[in-house]
């Protein structure tokens, strides 16, 4: 018989956690992994709150594996490191994003991209680590990860801020460089304007491009273009605006995860343009051909991204100032604000202050 979550290893360890798929979070005692060589643990200080967890404790995707620790943005002071640890000292600022392992060794792990590895480990939800235990998230009082899926956070950037960064900001900083949409001047459109979409604007903005926000919310132009600087602001579901707009953009990040039609985005694109998907609909979308062979286009998608890209983008971040637009919350407002967020009624995320409010109870 398995160990129980508590008896599995031998730190002790709390948080929260969901039981079932009706989502409810309750506090959870568990256990985590001694501080092996290569490991650096830490403190948790703040979590952010990511549309995946909200689909992770309700297992809408099918692969949840109950109890379900949420959450992959992360981030905290180092409070032991490893014998063989050469990156970290204690009080290191750090975080962990979506990863906590791979195989090192592939195709894609030696090109820094172990976030396409085929044995990626998950940080929560029903992934095992190499050891056969079950990883547990970050609504939690203290993480063990191995050094190397370890970020050092720069010191002139706040934590709570730069928490979501660890997954929505790598998710649309990676597509921005890889398809080459980070060269001053190019025309780049940004649809859906909430933790992902936001975040976008700043990135792309920071790289020197023009942006457009693409919304069917017309209240949120004034946010968009005078609070996070785009240069424009379109209305998905006004024909004129978007007739006006055919053939201008040189590419599009999508981070709209409900259903909705990709041919309008497809034709904002110029000729060679590219619309990448980060976003997740549950469901398939309809891509007829013609609209693509007619100029030449690509649909695309984008997940996250490699340990090398992400420190990468937290160092852009900090030379920038882009941090995320947060609400702090205590951890008992969790169950508050999963319903909150999937009324999407949070700008533009949620982070759980989980230094001050998370108390262990006997």
């Amino acid at each position: 018989m398995a160990n129980s979550p508590e008896q599995e290893h031998p730190r002790k360890a709390f948080g929260w956690a969901a039981r079932d798929s009706s989502g409810i979070l309750s506090p959870f005692h568990f256990s985590r992994r001694e501080t092996g060589e290569k490991d650096v643990r830490f403190k948790v200080l703040y979590c952010g709150i990511c549309h995946s967890d909200l689909h992770m404790i309700k297992n809408e995707w099918g692969s949840s594996t109950y109890p379900v620790v949420p959450g992959h943005e992360i981030v905290g002071e180092v409070t032991e490191v490893g014998s063989k640890v050469q990156k970290f000292k204690i009080g290191d600022k750090v975080g962990v994003g979506c990863l906590v392992g791979a195989c090192r060794s592939c195709d894609s792990c030696s090109e820094n991209l172990e976030n396409y590895c085929p044995k990626l480990i998950l940080t929560y939800g029903g992934a095992k680590y190499y050891d056969g235990t079950t990883t547990y998230g970050g609504y939690s009082d203290f993480m063990v990860a191995d050094e190397h899926f370890i970020v050092r956070i720069p010191d002139n950037l706040p934590l709570d801020g730069a928490a979501p960064l660890l997954c929505a900001g790598i998710t649309v900083y990676s597509p921005l460089k890889y398809f080459g949409l980070d060269k001053p001047g190019l025309h780049v459109g940004v649809v859906g304007l909430g933790g992902l979409g936001h975040v976008a604007v700043k990135f792309a903005k920071a790289l020197g491009a023009k942006v457009t926000v693409i919304s069917t919310s017309p209240n949120k132009k004034k946010e968009a273009i005078e609070h996070l600087g785009a240069d424009s602001f379109l209305v998905s579901r006004d024909q004129d605006q978007m007739q006006a707009a055919i053939g201008t953009m040189d590419g599009i990040i999508d981070t709209v995860s409900a259903l909705h039609p990709l041919v309008p985005l497809i034709g904002l694109l110029k000729s060679h343009g590219k619309l990448v998907m980060v976003g997740a609909p549950e469901k398939p979308l309809e891509l007829p051909a013609f609209p693509l062979i007619m100029g030449r286009k690509i649909v695309a998608g984008s997940a996250i991204g490699g340990m090398k890209e992400t420190q990468e983008m937290i160092d852009f971040a900090a030379k920038h100032k882009i941090t995320a637009d947060i609400e702090v919350i205590p951890v008992d407002y969790l169950n508050t604000a999963m319903e909150r967020l999937a009324k999407a009624d949070v700008r533009y995320r949620f982070v759980i202050d989980i230094g001050n409010t998370l108390k262990a109870t006997s």
